[in-house]
């Protein structure tokens, strides 16, 4: 609770005991006056200054100046018939002033709760110079430079290790809680919190643009993007304080001028001035006006402790209406790492054919070569190699050991005159010649991430009904993947001009109502990203291209993550609906009691703190979505 919330709860609580012990106090005429308005100025004093000054600036039609005119007209309204009740003109504005109090101290914690769930600022790192460690500010720190991590430190900044081995806590950045081990040479991400051992880590980008910035930036500007629905409210409430103000004005002063003029009865104008005070206070859109930007503010906060960070609250709604999700392949079904998956007619054993066919490749830096290195997985004995020849688009030939290896392609073979045999496995084939002699061969592919199975069956699951992959590769390996997945559609040996075309078919091809989302992670996936309805991108190894154009970033590149990012959204929405709902009904229904009578100033403070209240606490529960 902040120092502002402290002092309204002072006052809250003084001018209610004052207004309990007014209750005994056998005080009358002006004297009571008097005493009853001190409670009242205790409580409402602000409320009647920010009526003021909205009347002042003309921006007349908000909360405060209808609280102001019902509760100022009843204390009026009770001097004109010398009642001494100022009871509910006082109470009016107090159960208000509480209303306000706990949406004040609901959105705070609410903000709190994503303030600490987003804690991953870090606020130093540690620059290495003469062998001492100093402290610096994270935007000080130049590309390039070697930052020290040590354990129970956050990482300030993007970059790879260079030396040290340790286990990341990456759960901030992903809600993973799950943690990650890291050695040299592995990519590191700024925000998660080193656990165990020391790290070096040469840095790669500027503090401004690391991961952690981006998140932060990202949650922080969200709500500056406004949703349909807080659209409809803003315009809603624009419309709606003028038109009540008016037909209180109208409750007051139509039916007692028609009693006189066409029946000859009472006009009875303190009877309808009540009731129009009543109609005031009832018809206030607090419940609207907070409940709706508050459940899309803790929709965007519960994602983000998910892992799934929403750009803006009209993206949270867009994706809510999600149901044909398009995919990119490599980096979003599959890892984009190439590995070694059969070895197939060998004439040797596996492990000596993977050994002479690393050893060929040991001289290149193409992936193919790299993924036989790791499939190899011992040091690389480059002396053993001699008479490397690299043949471009066929292959290589090297000498391991005295011996003549061929390593390449079917080309390498026909080229070298000997028989092979064909493969039929989806991937890249590595032909091999020993001795002049076939060997066998090697297949390489790449591999399905872990959970792409589970979240096509997720999305399905959370209502998709049609699911598309786009990719740049050959027919029959995109195949392979579309039917090992089970997506419905596959559109393979794309250019990046050509994915934005098909997207422009699919987008015209569905329902108005119905939205398309896009899930990619490559440079040559931001233009689709942009076009598509809803752009989501894997943020953990994406590039900044499709991360900048994407509506939704997914930070640990896990595609099971979008059918969760999906139940969110829907979980969000389906408050805001409650709340609009549930609000406006209450209100219509109090104001026409109000009108005719049967309401008075005790219901309609349940009409509008009550419903603010309720409304308010049921829009938190976004926070917690799971």
């Amino acid at each position: 609770m902040n120092k502002k919330q402290k002092k309204m709860l002072i006052r809250i609580l003084a001018a209610a005991a004052m207004l309990i012990a007014l209750g005994f106090a056998p005080v009358t005429g002006p004297a009571r006056f008097l005493l009853y308005m001190v409670p009242y100025l205790t409580v409402g004093y602000d409320i009647l200054i920010k009526a003021f000054k909205g009347i002042r600036n003309r921006q007349v039609f908000d909360e405060c100046f209808l609280m102001a005119v019902a509760t100022v007209g009843a204390v009026a309204l009770a001097l004109y018939e010398q009642s001494g009740d100022y009871t509910e003109a006082i109470a009016v504005m107090l159960f208000y002033q509480i209303g306000e109090w706990f949406q004040s101290y609901a959105v705070g914690k609410s903000r709190r709760n994503i303030s600490e769930l987003m804690d991953i600022r870090p606020d130093y790192a540690n620059v290495e110079q003469d062998g001492t460690l100093e402290r610096v500010d994270p935007d000080e720190v130049e590309i390039g430079s070697v930052i020290v991590v040590q354990p129970g430190e956050k990482v300030p900044i993007d970059g790879t290790v260079t030396e040290g081995v340790s286990t990341l806590n990456t759960s901030a950045l992903t809600g993973e809680s799950l943690p990650r081990d890291v050695k040299a040479g592995d990519a590191i991400i700024s925000g998660c919190i080193n656990m165990t051992g020391v790290l070096k880590i040469r840095t790669e980008k500027e503090f401004g643009e690391s991961t952690v910035s981006r998140i932060l930036d990202l949650v922080e500007n969200a709500s500056s993007r406004k949703s349909k629905s807080e659209d409809f409210i803003s315009k809603f409430a624009r419309v709606y304080t003028p038109a009540v103000c008016y037909a209180a004005l109208a409750l007051a002063f139509l039916p007692p001028v028609v009693r006189m003029l066409a029946f000859g009865v009472p006009a009875q104008w303190g009877t309808w001035i009540y009731r129009a005070l009543t109609f005031l206070v009832i018809s206030c859109p607090c419940a609207l006006v907070i409940s709706i930007p508050l459940s899309f503010f803790a929709g965007i906060g519960g994602a983000s402790r998910e892992g799934v960070l929403i750009k803006g609250s009209n993206y949270l709604e867009t994706l809510s209406q999600t149901r044909t999700v398009v995919f990119d392949k490599t980096g979003t079904l599959t890892q984009g790492v190439f590995e070694v998956n059969g070895i197939h007619h060998s004439e040797l054993e596996n492990e000596r054919l993977l050994e002479y066919a690393a050893l060929a490749e040991s001289a290149s830096s193409h992936p193919i070569s790299l993924s036989l290195q790791r499939a190899y997985g011992k040091e690389i004995d480059r002396s053993r190699v001699t008479e490397i020849q690299e043949l471009s688009g066929n292959g290589v030939t090297a000498r391991v050991d005295g011996v003549s290896v061929a390593a390449g392609n079917e080309k390498l073979m026909d080229r070298l005159g000997i028989p092979f045999i064909r493969c039929h496995s989806v991937g890249t084939i590595i032909h091999m010649a020993i001795d002049g002699k076939y060997a066998g061969h090697i297949v390489i592919s790449d591999v399905i991430k872990p959970h792409a199975k589970e979240a096509i069956r997720a999305l399905r699951a959370a209502g998709v009904r049609k699911l598309v992959m786009l990719t740049g590769d050959r027919k029959s390996v995109a195949d392979q993947v579309a039917s090992q997945l089970g997506l419905d559609e596959v559109y393979s040996e794309l250019l990046p001009a050509d994915k934005v075309e098909k997207v422009e078919a699919l987008l015209q091809g569905k329902p108005e109502k119905e939205k398309l989302a896009f899930v990619g992670d490559g440079i040559n996936d931001a233009p689709v990203l942009r076009r598509a309805d809803i752009g989501i991108a894997m943020g953990a190894m994406g590039s900044d291209a499709a991360i900048e154009a994407a509506d939704v970033v997914l930070m640990d590149d896990d595609p099971l993550q979008i059918a969760k990012a999906i139940r969110i959204s829907r979980k969000c929405l389906g408050i805001v609906y409650q709340n609009i709902v549930f609000a406006i009904g209450i209100k219509l229904i109090c104001l026409l009691l109000g009108a005719v009578g049967i309401a008075n100033m005790w219901l309609a403070i349940f009409a509008d703190v009550g419903v603010m209240i309720l409304a308010v606490l049921n829009a938190i529960r976004a926070l917690f979505a799971k």
